[in-house]
């Protein structure tokens, strides 16, 4: 059996009050998504609002370009997906084997405290699936409930954008809050490499990668875990 991964991006296109814009970052989409369909996987993306997710417009810049950014600019198939995902409210965790959630700033805005986010990453971790995140995505998980009523992150080993990392981008005035600071308070185990260093870790089923530079090795884990 084909292996189904739901890959859900952001609907999200203003960096807060600045008049900017800004979505999802291309790396942190690209890597992953290459990652798996190149080992057999089939892959469904999903945004709140369905359709065009936007794409971060600093993450198209020549400095942030890789051989992943460089394929998915020349893959008319992968820009059609994103040009037409499925809203996030109309997809079901039954019909995947694992969730990747990509980053960019733009999560934090939709992401964070969407129900039907929130509903569906539980659905997941009570089915005993595995749950990805990356960079600014892990705040995806910030909200996310055991069966007990603690948070899904407590006592786990997590990473996501570093308060440092904002800092050296200089959004920390813009963003809504930190995701350091914010998987921590919720009392997760937050561990960092240095800034932009690749960082990804596993706990049980949440797998999470610290930013750009860790998405790839976010993705190798998560089709590790599938594997198993």
């Amino acid at each position: 059996m084909t292996k189904q991964i739901l890959m859900v991006l952001t609907s999200h296109d203003e960096l807060g009050n600045t008049g900017q814009k800004t979505g999802f970052w291309v790396e942190e989409f690209a890597a992953p998504y290459y990652a798996f369909i190149d080992a057999g996987v089939e892959v469904t993306l999903a945004t709140p609002k369905g359709g065009q997710a936007p794409i971060d417009p600093t993450s198209t810049l020549e400095d942030f370009q890789t051989a992943a950014t460089d394929r998915y600019d020349a893959d008319s198939e992968a820009q059609a997906k994103i040009a037409n995902t499925l809203i996030l409210a109309s997809v079901n965790e039954a019909d995947f084997d694992a969730v990747f959630y990509p980053g960019g700033h733009g999560p934090l805005w939709d992401l964070t405290d969407n129900t039907d986010s929130i509903t569906l990453i539980e659905n997941f971790l009570k089915a005993g699936k595995a749950v990805a995140t990356v960079c600014h995505a892990s705040a995806a998980l910030l909200n996310v409930k055991q069966a007990s009523g603690d948070f899904a992150v407590k006592g786990k080993a997590v990473t996501g954008f570093t308060n440092s990392e904002e800092e050296a981008v200089q959004l920390t005035e813009v963003v809504p809050f930190l995701v350091e600071d914010e998987l921590i308070k919720r009392g997760g185990e937050y561990q960092k490499a240095q800034d932009w260093h690749a960082f990804a870790i596993q706990d049980g089923l949440i797998i999470t990668g610290q930013n750009p530079a860790s998405s790839a090795l976010a993705a190798e884990k998560l089709l590790t875990h599938l594997s198993a």
